[in-house]
């Protein structure tokens, strides 16, 4: 698997998923622009983006660091500018950056609605569009959005209204996207884990050490995104992928590489279809 020659796009990538899409993707060939905006080091979130573009070119990959917010029009621009200045164009644009809050509607406070729809849907929005002229004169473009299969159940509507509409607005882009851009040999896929994934978010909000302990690693996804972007546009896009099932049918049925302690937490939006694997 290689990417020699392509250049990422990816916004979030300081830490947790994003950072390991992009060191995964570094070490096959593919030169990276992290957009990310913790310049800082802070107690709650290790890392900070220079960290995590030092991280990568350990590697032995090239990676430039833009320190800017998604939310941001010209920190999107500026990112994508360096990617096309330093790299010559953009081939990948993965969707990354999420904010997280699952409070109910009555203890969500407005400021964090808006901050979920402008990092979640507006970001999304905003980083595509600005790749997009340079996806169109890729020979293999793709876009990756992290986000999960719209699970209609009344479950999931009812557990957090509001960032579960911020995560489905994510993936009705990344579906849009791939119909309105498939005459351009254009992928756009969403891509979301089946376990929790070891990360601050989770520790932070989500359950702490006891569920830290009951995920798999950050790297299952990067395994996973890297066969999905590796596979010719034409012949996948507009699917809502999940990181076990893209391992599954590239034949790889051990998943405890990837750790986490039985029994594993299926992750929000996910429901139960048989024995995690």
């Amino acid at each position: 698997m290689t990417f020699a020659g392509r250049t990422a796009v990816i916004s979030g990538g300081s830490r947790g998923i994003g950072l390991q899409i992009a060191a995964a993707l570094g070490a096959r060939g593919a030169n990276i622009v992290l957009l990310a905006k913790t310049a800082e080091p802070n107690p709650k979130l290790p890392g900070t983006i220079h960290t995590a573009v030092a991280e990568i070119q350990r590697s032995g990959a090239e990676a430039v660091a833009v320190c800017g917010d998604v939310r941001n029009a010209d920190d999107v621009e500026r990112a994508v500018e360096t990617a096309v200045g330093h790299f010559g164009g953009v081939d990948i644009c993965i969707n990354n950056a999420s904010a997280l809050d699952i409070s109910g509607t009555a203890d969500l406070p407005l400021k964090k609605f808006d901050l979920m729809i402008d990092v979640n849907i507006r970001g999304t929005f905003a980083l595509t569009k600005a790749c997009l002229p340079h996806l169109k004169q890729s020979p293999s473009a793709h876009i990756l959005t992290l986000s999960p299969p719209i699970n209609l159940r009344p479950k999931w509507l009812g557990a957090h209204p509001a960032y579960t509409l911020s995560k489905y607005g994510m993936t009705t882009l990344a579906l849009g996207f791939a119909e309105e851009l498939r005459p351009f040999q254009i992928a756009s896929n969403c891509l979301w884990p089946e376990t929790t994934i070891a990360t601050a978010a989770v520790n932070n909000i989500l359950g702490g050490q006891q569920t830290v302990k009951r995920s798999r690693q950050p790297t299952i996804m990067a395994a996973a995104a890297c066969l999905i972007l590796q596979t010719p546009p034409t012949q996948l896009s507009g699917q809502c992928l999940i990181d076990a099932a893209v391992l599954a049918d590239a034949g790889v049925t051990d998943l405890s590489p990837y750790g986490g302690e039985p029994p594993l937490q299926l992750d929000i939006f996910v429901d139960p279809t048989g024995p995690v694997r």
